[in-house]
């Protein structure tokens, strides 16, 4: 009777038993009891709609596309327009580059639907004149669009500039018109000319706040000034020396202006003697610095050594300076000279001359130097001590080749590196590849 008793009790139990584990294993996270055999089980289509947005946000083109065929759930929240606001077209050639070209059917797709969407576009293409067409094609049919910021980027030789002036200036012509809202423009090495400019100031004269434009051969300085006269909330400016002008300088000093914050020259020159370059008033420099105090001048150089006569000779507000092939000794030590605004100077090659004298001098005068890179070039271990001597803790880069440093009776290589972390104020080593 007791047995009996015993085995209804056990018979009654067992089911509610078995539909407790099972009802563990069916947790999102797997097994309450934390059994290695309980496999995590999650319900995809219940996740919240946020959730799957975020994860879409991550993904890759190609996987969002592919995770957008899971269900029609996933695929509304595919095109969705916070998705579209952002996107960078990849166009190339396969038998000559190594980008995966955005897929032609995805191409129309957000021509058709998210054309409007649209607002940080940039359009990556190859060397090829054909890949650069298809951006202008592309560019042409944005029609719809509101884009804020624009960048046009060649992976290798700028293929923009073999696309024909009148397609390329008609294609951007669209985005000009259209957009209204244009607050960064970045269109280096492209055939931009002076009429597109005037489209652009006309449309978004308002919103225009960076304007990248380096290589440009086809823009006169007409064309720039028309938009410092016009884009008073311009902060950046990027820009050839050739189009620089005494004019330019003094309208982007203008009351009218917002402060400057960024402006780039790029200071190019192909063959030796072939261009001869003006120099602009000091009176023109010191009205920019005025108007915008904090404004940063960086200058990158690839000139040859007797081309640099222009430069310098007078006082220049310039904080960045680049030299891309050698400079002059003569003309370092203008830079000390007349460069007090420095705060950082990268001089690719110079000579076997010792600039020990220049880097003193600019350690004396430029007191805001805060970054120095030296790549072929010569300095003696005591000369560069007494360089970083001077300039002390408040250089936060110092990138020195090691074959720049030349032993001398009072230093070797290894007490240099001492040395020199001692009056920098943290642990220093010469670069066996400089970092800039």
């Amino acid at each position: 009777m007791k047995r009996a008793r015993q085995r209804a009790v056990v018979g009654n139990e067992a089911p509610q038993t078995a539909q407790k584990s099972k009802k563990q294993k069916t947790y999102l996270y797997g097994s309450v009891s934390g059994e290695p055999d309980s496999p995590p089980s999650v319900d995809w289509e219940s996740l919240p709609h946020h959730v799957i947005l975020r994860v879409f946000q991550f993904l890759p083109l190609v996987d969002r596309a592919r995770a957008s065929s899971v269900c029609r759930r996933w695929n509304e929240i595919f095109h969705i327009p916070d998705l579209w606001r952002r996107f960078e077209f990849e166009l190339s050639q396969p038998a000559t580059s190594y980008l995966k070209s955005t897929h032609p059917d995805l191409i129309q797709q957000i021509i058709k639907r998210h054309a409007d969407h649209l607002q940080y576009v940039s359009f990556k293409v190859d060397s090829s004149t054909e890949s650069a067409e298809a951006a202008c094609n592309i560019l042409s049919q944005l029609v719809n669009c509101s884009i804020k910021t624009l960048g046009l980027i060649s992976t290798a030789k700028p293929s923009f500039m073999n696309v024909s002036k009148a397609h390329f200036a008609s294609a951007l012509t669209v985005v000009f018109v259209n957009s209204k809202s244009l607050s960064s423009i970045k269109i280096d090495d492209t055939p931009l000319d002076d009429p597109s400019l005037k489209v652009l100031v006309a449309n978004n004269s308002d919103t225009l706040k960076l304007l990248k434009m380096s290589s440009c051969p086809h823009v006169s300085p007409a064309g720039i000034l028309c938009v410092a006269d016009q884009c008073h909330g311009l902060k950046e400016l990027a820009l050839n020396y050739y189009i620089l002008s005494d004019e330019l300088l003094l309208a982007l000093s203008s009351e009218k202006h917002v402060d400057l914050e960024h402006l780039r020259i790029d200071v190019v020159s192909e063959n030796p003697g072939q261009v001869e370059f003006h120099t602009i008033k000091k009176q023109s420099w010191d009205a920019l610095v005025k108007h915008s105090p904090k404004v940063n001048i960086v200058m990158y150089f690839f000139l040859y050594e007797e081309e640099f006569d222009a430069f310098f000779r007078e006082e220049t507000p310039v904080t960045h300076l680049y030299f891309g092939r050698a400079v002059s000794k003569a003309m370092l030590g203008r830079i000390g000279m007349n460069c007090p605004r420095l705060i950082e100077l990268v001089v690719c090659a110079n000579g076997l001359q010792p600039l020990d004298d220049e880097l003193i001098r600019i350690a004396e005068r430029c007191k805001n130097l805060t970054a120095m890179g030296l790549g072929e070039c010569e300095v003696t271990c005591r000369g560069f001590i007494e360089f970083v001597k001077m300039c002390g803790g408040r250089l936060t880069q110092l990138s020195i080749m090691e074959e720049v440093l030349i032993p001398d009776n009072d230093y070797s290589l290894d007490r240099l590196h001492l040395e020199v972390s001692k009056h920098l104020g943290r642990m220093w080593f010469p670069d066996m590849m400089p970092t800039w």
